[in-house]
């Protein structure tokens, strides 16, 4: 069987193969996406969007298209998961475009079609500690999804103008970059003759606790206290050449740069330690200034396992399962996430505060990006605006995530006994994988819009369009009121193209 459909977080048009037991047997896609007047970032953001628009699913035969759309407004910039996000919710919509279509669970089509370990994907990476399908399994379980799926039903039928949806999604995102020469990274170590320790490394810190974990590694090789190590600032007189810190590869490539450099202070310090094993580290440390042994130290990391080949392949991927449950207001299409629960694979985590907490923040912003952060730009329809002006410039038009928004249940965890031999300590990055997981949200919004269209008698398969912003979930409800609103032409169209 073969549908066809659109969707609009780039714009993208797509056919999906399936056979009739919900098994993917092909995905043909096109994206296209709004550069602006120039190009910026928004080359490399379609390459890494091509590259993960399978997300988690074995589509057995997929062909996928870029375009970066040049127009009149300003140029387009890189967001946080730099086009993967974008990739994984198109996914999604293809994948529950043909769970609607086949009349399934959504939740079994995709645990039907998950990779599984040393299987390849489409651009010939070989899927290594693939823990999804075990990760998946447990998520159920933990997040009652059975039983909470009953009693959303029981709650859609017992209300019509409050109606809740559930969603569950899986997610992977490939660490690093698409060109193999920024897989590098430097780090200076300077030992004073007091035992402090100070630690320079290309890494910007941004609130990821990027410096806590290069701190954590320095402490770990030499066996010191943590409080004796400090951070000099970012900056290029100090280590030259440092590729972006992005992708969520930062603590892999600084980390295993610190450690690299820590060794060779550990290698110089051998026979000291050998010939005065009672010496504590400022001992230690003076001694070895007394004897003239170098104690500053540059470590330079490379990451292997990636090639040259049309696309740098990628070290490894980071993995998570995400469940969420919402409720609408079908009058106002205000929205509450009620529950979500998190389960990611970080490997043997470095950091479990810092870990978790990137995890609340990511799926927060994901939730701000396909919820309400719609960027709107003066055109015909707007008269009182330029064409190509920016209409949400500020506050008081373009509204991000607050404290009301977070879900009132947040459960998060980190998947157990898991160890990843590709990174520092066995961990995994963390910063963007999160975000996808969002989706979650968007879908679990769907299902409860779909519940209030079948009550008015709306069964056909429906579009709704990223940001799904309480203007659109009340349009998107549609009856009595958004016919008399846009007039019983469009509402008929909508009944059938599902878009205004």
């Amino acid at each position: 069987m073969l549908i066809s459909g659109q969707s609009h977080p780039f714009k993208s048009l797509y056919k999906v193969g399936f056979t009739s037991s919900g098994l993917l047997k092909a995905l043909d896609i096109v994206l296209y996406s709004n550069g602006g007047w120039s190009q910026d970032c928004s080359v490399p953001i379609m390459e890494r969007a091509l590259l993960h628009c399978d997300n988690v699913y074995n589509f057995k035969n997929l062909k996928c298209y870029g375009r970066v759309c040049k127009t009149n407004i300003q140029s387009m910039t890189a967001f946080r998961g730099f086009g993967i996000p974008q990739a994984n919710l198109i996914c999604e919509i293809v994948v529950e475009h043909v769970s609607s279509y086949l009349k399934v669970e959504p939740i079994e089509l995709r645990q039907i079609n998950l990779y599984q370990e040393n299987d390849s994907t489409h651009f010939n990476q070989i899927l290594i500690n693939w823990h999804v399908p075990k990760m998946w399994n447990e998520l159920i379980k933990s997040s009652e999804y059975y039983q909470r799926l009953e009693e959303v039903k029981r709650f859609n039928r017992e209300n019509h103008y409050r109606k809740r949806g559930i969603a569950m999604n899986p997610t992977k995102l490939g660490l690093g970059f698409t060109r193999k020469h920024m897989y590098q990274a430097a780090a200076l170590i300077h030992i004073y003759r007091d035992g402090t320790v100070l630690l320079t490394h290309g890494g910007t810190e941004m609130g990821q606790g990027l410096h806590v974990k290069t701190i954590q590694v320095a402490s770990e090789i030499l066996q010191i206290d943590i409080n004796l190590i400090r951070i000099s600032e970012t900056a290029t007189d100090k280590i030259p050449n440092a590729s972006s810190t992005a992708g969520s590869l930062s603590s892999d490539l600084y980390g295993n740069a610190t450690k690299f450099a820590c060794q060779q202070i550990n290698e110089r310090l051998k026979s000291l330690r050998e010939e005065f094993p009672e010496y504590n580290w400022f001992e230690l440390i003076s001694r070895a200034y007394y004897r003239r042994i170098n104690l500053s130290a540059e470590g330079f990391y490379t990451t292997p396992h990636v090639e040259d080949v049309n696309f740098a392949s990628y070290p490894y991927f980071t993995t998570g399962c995400a469940c969420s449950e919402v409720e609408i207001d079908t009058l106002t299409g205000d929205f509450h996430i009620l529950r979500t629960d998190i389960l990611m694979d970080f490997g043997l985590s470095m950091n479990p505060n810092i870990d978790v907490g990137q995890i609340e923040g990511a799926f927060m912003q994901g939730v701000g990006m396909i919820t309400m952060e719609e960027i709107i730009w003066g055109d015909e329809q707007h008269k009182w605006l330029e064409p190509g002006s920016l209409f949400t410039q500020g506050p008081g038009t373009y509204k991000i995530p607050s404290f009301n928004d977070v879900p009132i249940n947040f459960r998060v965890s980190l998947f157990k006994n898991a160890p990843n031999p590709f990174a520092i300590f066995s961990s995994k990055g963390v910063g963007e994988p999160a975000l996808t997981l969002s989706t979650t949200v968007f879908f679990a919004i769907k299902k409860a819009i779909e519940s209030y269209r079948h009550d008015n008698g709306l069964t056909e398969y429906f579009t709704l369009n990223s940001p799904a912003t309480c203007e659109k979930i009340r349009m998107a409800c549609a009856d009595d009121f958004t016919k008399e609103a846009v007039g019983e032409e469009t509402y008929e169209k909508f009944q059938t193209n599902g878009s205004y």
